[in-house]
């Protein structure tokens, strides 16, 4: 093969990516890993909830897995963000911003997602440290402490079910008219939990840690932290361009193997999974891995 052929090319390298590239390099595929560098978790200052890496940094374990794969030899990385991928007559062509085009059998595609994180006032700036998403992730960190909850509808009655149990304290922040049902504001009014529908115009913040928020009638209410359910869309547009199928949610679509309706394409991490941590990426991507070299395995033995 040259070094532009592989039996299989890894869109991203996180942690998802990572996990299926280790898979493949204990199993002596060549491997090109290409990552432009633009995790979605950046800005988190520790992980949870993962065995062996609780409290670690995003990048720590990033880097540290990073290292551990490069130890196998037919494992690659490039830098640089691929901006497309076809089908060719032995697989598959990647092409890379800057104009490089790589071939390969098979590939995986953990390219992640991007939150939509509204344009106000200090929210982007505590995005993933104080302002947060996942319960599971963070919300022992916060346990008993005042809380906000920016959702609506069933959103912010599946996050206040679940942050009930590590806190008292919870407002619910609708961002404008309430919607829930009879039964839903029932179960809220039995929690004590407190419903303000004014727009929120700033989050207050020290270095990404929620000091208040400032409503659009100027009154400010002080929280310790904030969950957010922001929508997403996908990191990438080439699982679109492959015709990959989707879920109602915006996920990729796969089967219990990470399999896309592809042939010769698999997805792994947030990209494909509603659970979005670290330790759920390294298993779906582990998974990927595995299968993958099942396929190669099949198309020539």
């Amino acid at each position: 093969m040259s070094n532009t052929e592989y039996e299989v090319i890894i869109i991203g390298g996180s942690y998802s990516g990572l996990s299926a590239a280790m898979a493949l390099g204990r199993s002596l595929r060549k491997t090109l890993v290409i990552d432009s560098g633009k995790p979605c978790n950046e800005q988190t200052p520790h992980s949870h909830n993962f065995l062996t890496q609780d409290g670690k940094s995003p990048k720590e374990i990033a880097e540290s897995a990073q290292k551990q794969v490069s130890e196998y030899e037919t494992v690659h990385f490039h830098k640089g963000k691929a901006t497309d991928a076809k089908k060719s007559e032995n697989g598959f062509e990647i092409t890379i911003e800057k104009g490089e085009k790589f071939h390969s059998k098979k590939l995986i595609i953990a390219t992640g997602l991007v939150d939509e994180v509204p344009d106000i006032k200090g929210f982007k700036e505590s995005w993933g440290i104080s302002l947060i998403h996942c319960p599971y992730c963070h919300g022992y960190e916060y346990k008993g402490k005042k809380t906000g909850i920016i959702a609506n509808n069933d959103k912010a009655v599946h996050i206040s079910s679940l942050v009930k149990n590590l806190t008292e304290d919870i407002t619910i922040l609708t961002q404008g008219k309430a919607n829930f049902t009879e039964e839903q504001m029932e179960k809220l009014k039995r929690n004590n939990i407190q419903i303000i529908e004014h727009e929120i115009s700033e989050l207050k913040h020290d270095n990404g840690i929620v000091e208040s928020i400032i409503f659009s009638d100027q009154t400010e209410m002080k929280f310790e932290a904030v969950y957010g359910a922001f929508p997403f869309h996908q990191h990438s547009e080439i699982p679109k361009n492959l015709a990959c199928e989707f879920t109602e949610f915006g996920h990729i679509k796969t089967d219990q193997f990470q399999k896309t309706n592809i042939p010769g394409v698999f997805v792994c991490g947030d990209n494909s999974s509603m659970m979005r941590s670290v330790s759920s990426a390294v298993m779906t991507g582990n998974v990927a891995g595995a299968m993958v070299n099942m396929e190669l395995v099949t198309d020539c033995f």
